[in-house]
Formats: C-alpha cells, sequence, structure tokens
C-alpha cells in the first residue's frame, strides 16, 4: 500500500512547496518520519528529492522574471561549503529530532503566511550579513537534510529584501545547491539514489513542476497549503514529544 500513498503523497508535498519556490524537504521529512522511516534514509532522501524539486522551481520563477542574482549569490556563497560540512555531521536521533521539529515549525509559519506579503521589498542586505546568515542556514541545511529555502524566504520577508515571488525564486536556487553541496558530502557514506527513489522522484518532479508553475504565473493553492501546515504541525509535536 505505501507504494502507491507514498509517491502520491510526495507528489502533493511537491506541488505545495514549488508554488513558494521551496523544494519541499521538510514535508518529506515530516511525511516519512510519520511513515516510520529511519534517520539514515530520511536525508539523502529528502535532499534527492529537493534537488529535483528545487530545480524545476526555479526554472519557472527565474523564467517568470522573479529571480534575483544580486540577492541570492552573497547568502549562495556562504552556503554551499557549510551546507557540504554539515552534511558531514551526524546527530544523535534526539537532537535530530528537535532541529527538524524547529524547521518544520518555520515551515508551518511559511504556509500559513505569518511572514507578510514582502510587497515593499526593494532594500538589497548587507553582504556580510547575508554570507553569514547562509553560512549559518547552509550548515543546518546540510545536518538535517533541507536545503534552507524554509528559513530563508521569511528572513527575506521579514527583512524587507524581496517580495514574496522574487523570495521564492530565490529560495528555489538557495535550495538547489545546498541540497546538491549536502548529497556530496554524503555520498562517501551513503548511496543518494537506489531504485526505490525513482518513483519518488518522479512523482515530487511532476509536483514540483505544476505547483512551481501555479505559483510563478497564476496563483498559490492557500487552502491546501494551509492543511498541509497542519500536517506539519502535527509533526513537529510528534518530534517534540517523541
Amino acid at each position: 500500500m505505501m507504494e502507491v500513498w507514498l509517491p502520491a503523497l510526495l507528489a502533493l508535498i511537491a506541488f505545495l512547496y514549488a508554488s513558494v519556490g521551496h523544494g519541499g524537504a521538510s514535508g518529506y521529512l515530516a511525511a516519512m518520519t510519520l511513515l516510520g522511516f529511519t534517520n539514515d534514509v530520511l536525508r539523502p532522501t529528502a535532499l534527492v528529492l529537493n534537488l529535483f524539486v528545487s530545480a524545476v522551481a526555479f526554472s519557472q520563477f527565474a523564467r517568470a522574471g522573479h529571480f534575483q542574482w544580486r540577492l541570492f549569490w552573497p547568502f549562495a556563497v556562504a552556503s554551499v561549503p557549510f551546507a557540504w560540512l554539515g552534511g558531514r555531521i551526524e546527530l544523535e536521533p534526539d537532537l535530530y529530532n528537535r532541529i527538524l521539529a524547529i524547521c518544520l515549525l518555520a515551515a508551518v509559519a511559511r504556509l500559513f503566511g505569518l511572514f507578510g506579503s514582502g510587497k515593499e521589498g526593494t532594500r538589497t542586505p548587507p553582504v556580510v550579513l547575508a554570507m553569514a546568515i547562509g553560512a549559518a542556514l547552509g550548515m543546518l541545511s546540510g545536518m538535517i537534510g533541507i536545503g534552507g529555502g524554509v528559513l530563508l524566504s521569511p528572513l527575506l520577508l521579514i527583512c524587507g529584501w524581496s517580495t514574496v515571488k522574487e523570495s521564492a525564486g530565490v529560495s528555489a536556487a538557495f535550495i538547489f545547491v545546498n541540497s546538491l553541496a549536502g548529497i556530496v558530502a554524503l555520498s562517501d557514506t551513503a548511496l543518494p539514489i537506489t531504485m526505490d527513489h525513482v518513483p519518488w522522484i518522479v512523482a515530487a518532479f511532476a509536483g514540483g513542476m505544476l505547483g512551481s508553475y501555479i505559483g510563478a504565473k497564476h496563483y498559490s493553492a492557500k487552502r491546501l497549503k494551509q492543511v498541509l501546515g497542519a500536517v506539519l504541525l502535527f509533526a513537529s509535536v510528534k518530534l517534540l514529544i517523541a
């Protein structure tokens, strides 16, 4: 039964996350955690799915004119080496669950639109500050198995550095490079892709393509994102009390 339901669930998660320029790693991690997958499966799987979904999300948002290189590069140039370094760190299961729960709560807040509309995002962040933030998010991304976009995009909106769709375009690219760095870091100790991943990748890619197209050119499915937010909230609570 899981062979049918898990790809469908991953496709839905990818659809919802890609509509706001995210790869969906926190959602995949939540779903697989609730289904009983172990930590050694969680990180590589989430990163691989993230890579494919963030790539298609970036393509859609960039083609629609929502990617800003000047905003992206200071965060990314520092995040990539730290994402690789974080990927080399093996956390204790309890600590991993606690940090993941906090990241899920950030995802919940983003899905519920608690960070504003970002309509006045015209300021450019100081380069040094952006690089420091990128390094911190990169380290966390590698350790947990996420791309970091779920944490970067709220910061861009809160600080007034981007509009919502600009944050989506920048976050998608940020997620892609960090996910790639994390996969490279894990490749020495774990095989990132097996044949079991193929239907998951296809499902996530299809969901991400449709979600990012709608998010970049039309609108996002607000009600469905709220449902996903409720699921992630449940998962984060489960991780915190486990």
